[in-house]
């Protein structure tokens, strides 16, 4: 299994550009060129998540773990949902709320929920329970 606690950053990058995302998607903001719009744009976010899962996706490399082949999988589905959106001339809060329904993206964040686990220092009853 691969050593997450070198993800844990990466991870951390995609969960709160989502929820940047949702709160994106409900300021109804029109079909427009970032450029000519004012911020926040969606955009550096979603390059930011983007980057992110492909360094979670190449930490994974050639794992043969069960789990991870399910994560580098559904990372993948869900980047190529990102870069459909971010080849998108105009962005707008619509494109965006889409893209936060997908089932591809809500399974990469359901997926690093679960993995963000192994991040947590065990309690000192399951310590305890380790030792017995």
């Amino acid at each position: 299994m691969t050593d997450v606690k070198n993800l844990e950053k990466d991870i951390e990058v995609v969960e709160s550009g989502y929820e940047f995302l949702l709160a994106y998607a409900a300021q109804g903001r029109p079909p427009h060129d970032e450029a000519d719009y004012p911020p926040p744009h969606a955009r550096p976010t979603l390059q930011d998540m983007l980057s992110s899962m492909e360094n979670v996706l190449a930490a994974l490399g050639e794992t043969q773990h069960e789990y991870e082949l399910v994560v580098a999988e559904d990372i993948r589905k869900a980047s190529a949902t990102i870069r459909f959106v971010l080849a998108q001339p105009k962005m707008s809060s619509e494109l965006v709320d889409n893209l936060n329904a997908s089932i591809h993206l809500r399974a990469v964040l359901t997926d690093f929920f679960l993995y963000s686990e192994l991040f947590k220092p065990a309690s000192e009853e399951e310590t305890l329970y380790k030792k017995a």
